[in-house]
């Protein structure tokens, strides 16, 4: 028997949308089974609120100081660094632990805490569904903010996406219920920002199924990106396992003044750094400076941590901290944090820079504004340099539109100082001479704005207020007025700018800045504008010049809740074990997942290299958001966009390959489906840092899935490598880079040395056989440890975790 449930059978405070209330917005409804009976249940039914005092979002410091002291007498008490203390405290055997060597030693870690994002989270979800556990082992939470597009604003545009995203938000919150997962509606907030107003804490240790999880280390916290499957072993109460990162440790000196922000600073070390200087190594913030941020502005630049490839970023627990989280309702923990800090956890050890594998030093009274870009986040360029850069360039003069939010910038102090400029400009009577689009981080920041009038100035001038979500940054724009092949300049306050990332168009020229770059670059209107130095011509013809912005980073009058319909679900809900997760048959937006198949046991043989990947290859070129990000639920029907964007060495362009059986030309999705379809083995070969950017996963599902068992490459970024070896795929690196210059057309691959029980010794050999030239063996190394080979063996992590669990 169906019934539906009626908008007016629903309470108020239920409903998805009641935080908007907006006449126009539908309520839709999401299958589900209960037992045997079907019903409809609204996305809005919640379990009941928990206390604000809930132990889940204090960090187990007891323990965590215990196993410290064991992991120190196992070191020889050698003096610690923080992000040090932090991890070696959540080690699963503290009693066992021997000589670690970061970048080498293998650890097993107990995380705190697991939060994930829309679209990864379906994957997760569909996995962990297949390990056949009741509910998740540790607190866990699903945010809605990556699949509502930017395009009419706030209420409008979470009111189309309840429509058109109605059954994966559906699926998410089921699902939710059903494992005790707790679940922010569509609109509450970008997972990050509502991480830190919420559950980040100093000391935790966290994972989140989105690489720009370590923004929470601007709470003290070591957050980590993974992919979905690292996420499901920790939900899966499984030692979670990281090879232990080097500590690189950025001395800051002085405070930032004027123009300069937290964001200059991270774009300004991205330039010394490079997009893979930070690769499996912990950014640790240390010296008088550190102290001197804000909590938010601390944050924003640990969520660029990760445009350098760092495994994660944290500053250490300073009054701001304090201040941050008796401001966002969580006194308990600052005073539990108090206390840590005084046993010692939440300090580094005197005497400890010895311990750093690399220290920067940074005087921030030194940093001026940056402007980084395009295409890429590390191509810092000083703004008192940047007009010299655009006439060499030759780009036009004009700014199209200027986007200021993101999880890296859209905290109150951002909002404040970007309302202040605005309010300089009214003064004058100037307004936004390019579109501006605006984006709260979270309900509440939403709510408190509007409340203390930022949010009404920042209208005033011309801006168009988005959904409390992630919209443009991850591709979400429905963007208008702008021709696809039009080369435009567009600047935001975001952390990538990867080609086609924000809008689908080739040629927009993504400049990442601080919000009061991006605010002051919408009243000019041209690209090469310095507020710093530039005058802007006021409504009555005269010039005037910005006055350097200000901003609070806590409001006065305490933390707006904002609308009802958003408030924090509860932490750790009892799992509904009645509440049957559904995936309707025939569905184009999710898929049941299927096991990998195992590994034969056998080598690589004659593998043809279906594409041999020239240059950047991000996850964006692996597997595009944007469009896209509808499918990240259905692996056929997502595995469509696999290496669209990536350039092909052997024909110079882009998604193009020979089909090697047949020799047609086709797209690389095409002919490695043709491949699959003819039981062909194939291989990746690739340029450096493959795979930088985002935790997305389905960057390593999609060619599994397709076929894929090995890629080869100059380098892999991080959580790339990871996910990859989740997925059953063996990542291999040219022990000598120049070796990726012998991969000629035709090339086909066979290995030796991996037909074996054991972890191979590295090297391995590759034999390349070449149309036309001679045979070459190179060699290649790998970071496999022993449980990653028994993934490899079972076709996947997640099989192997079946296995052994006797599912």
């Amino acid at each position: 028997m169906i019934r539906t449930l009626t908008a007016r059978s629903l309470s108020a405070g239920a409903s998805a949308l009641a935080g908007y209330a907006c006449s126009n917005c539908a309520r839709p409804s999401v299958t589900r089974v209960v037992g045997n009976r079907r019903s409809l249940a609204s996305i809005a039914d919640s379990p009941p609120q928990s206390s604000a005092l809930s132990p889940l979002v204090v960090p187990p410091y007891a323990r965590l100081t215990s196993n410290l002291d064991k992991v120190r007498k196992a070191l020889g008490n050698t003096p610690l660094t923080l992000a040090q203390k932090i991890v070696y405290a959540h080690l699963v055997e503290p009693d066992s632990t021997t000589d670690i060597k970061r970048g080498t030693t293998y650890l097993k870690i107990r995380p705190d805490r697991v939060a994930m994002q829309d679209a990864s989270a379906q994957t997760a979800l569909l996995q962990f569904m297949l390990s056949g556990l009741p509910q998740t082992t540790l607190p866990t939470s699903v945010h809605c903010d990556h699949l509502i597009t930017a395009h009419s604003g706030s209420d409008f545009d979470v009111s189309t996406s309840l429509a058109s995203e109605r059954e994966v938000y559906g699926f998410l919150e089921s699902a939710s219920r059903r494992y005790g997962i707790s679940f922010w509606k569509p609109g509450a907030g970008i997972i990050h920002q509502i991480v830190l107003e919420n559950y980040a804490a100093p000391g935790l240790l966290m994972l989140g199924c989105d690489s720009h999880t370590p923004n929470a280390g601007g709470l003290g916290a070591v957050a980590i990106g993974v992919g979905g499957a690292d996420a499901v072993d920790a939900m899966a109460g499984l030692p979670w396992e990281l090879r232990a990162p080097k500590t690189v440790g950025v001395r800051l000196q002085g405070t930032l003044s004027g123009w300069a922000t937290p964001k200059d600073l991270i774009l300004h070390l991205a330039g010394r750094l490079t997009v893979q200087g930070g690769t499996g190594a912990i950014l640790e913030y240390f010296g008088p400076g550190a102290t001197s941020m804000s909590c938010t502005g601390a944050a924003t630049v640990c969520n660029m941590g990760a445009e350098v490839g760092a495994t994660s970023s944290v500053f250490p627990y300073s009054d701001a901290m304090r201040r941050y989280l008796v401001a966002t309702g969580r006194p308990h923990v600052a005073a539990a944090a108090d206390e840590a800090l005084r046993a010692g956890l939440l300090v580094a050890d005197a005497g400890s820079e010895s311990s750093y594998d690399d220290v920067i030093e940074i005087d921030l009274a030194k940093v001026e504004p940056h402007v980084n870009g395009p295409f890429t986040p590390d191509l810092a360029t000083p703004i008192s340099k940047f007009a010299e850069m655009v006439k060499e360039k030759g780009w036009k003069d004009e700014v199209k539109a200027c986007l200021i939010g993101s999880c890296t910038n859209s905290s109150y102090q951002d909002m404040s100082r970007a309302a202040n400029l605005a309010r300089q400009a009214l003064s004058h009577g100037v307004k936004a001479r390019t579109e501006f689009l605006v984006a709260p981080g979270s309900e509440q920041i939403r709510a408190t704005v509007e409340r203390d009038g930022q949010l009404g100035t920042l209208v005033e001038v011309g801006g168009k207020v988005l959904a409390n979500a992630c919209g443009p940054c991850i591709g979400q724009w429905k963007r208008e007025g702008v021709s696809k092949d039009e080369e435009n300049a567009i600047f935001t306050s975001f952390n990538r700018n990867f080609r086609s990332r924000n809008d689908g168009f080739p040629n927009t020229m993504n400049f990442l800045a601080s919000p009061d770059i991006v605010t002051a670059m919408a009243f000019a209107g041209r690209l090469s504008f310095n507020p710093i130095t530039d005058n802007i011509i006021s409504s009555d013809g005269t010039p005037f010049k910005f006055e350097p912005p200000q901003g609070e980073d806590l409001p006065a009058n305490g933390f707006a809740q904002g609308r009802e319909g958003y408030a924090k679900p509860a932490d750790g809900p009892a799992p509904e074990l009645d509440v049957e997760v559904r995936v309707e048959q025939g569905s184009n937006r999710l898929q049941l997942l299927e096991q990998f198949s195992a590994w034969d046991g056998k080598e690589v043989e004659s593998a043809k290299v279906l594409v041999k990947v020239k240059g950047k290859c991000t996850t964006d070129h692996i597997s595009a958001a944007g469009k896209w990000l509808k499918y990240k639920g259905h692996l056929q029907n997502i595995s469509e966009n696999t290496l669209i964007g990536a350039l092909n060495d052997f024909t110079g362009e882009v998604n193009l390959v020979r089909n090697e059986v047949n020799g047609s030309n086709g797209t690389i999705p095409e002919v490695a489906k043709a491949y699959k379809t003819a039981g062909v083995s194939w291989v990746v070969v690739a340029d450096q840092n493959y795979g930088e950017g985002s935790a997305r996963e389905h960057a390593a599902m999609q060619p599994r899935y397709l076929g894929c068992r090995l890629i080869i490459t100059r380098s892999f970024a991080r959580i790339h490598e990871t996910n990859l070896k989740k997925q059953g795929i063996l990542p291999l690196t040219f022990v000598d880079p120049t070796a990726y210059d012998v991969i000629t057309p035709g090339s086909t691959v066979s290995t030796v040395g991996i037909a074996s029980e054991k972890v191979p010794s590295s090297p391995i050999k590759v034999v390349v056989q070449r149309p036309g030239l001679e045979t070459v063996v190179i060699e290649c190394a790998h970071t496999m440890s022993v449980d990653q080979w028994e993934w490899f063996k079972a076709g996947s992590a997640l099989n192997y975790i079946r296995k052994t669990m006797g599912v």
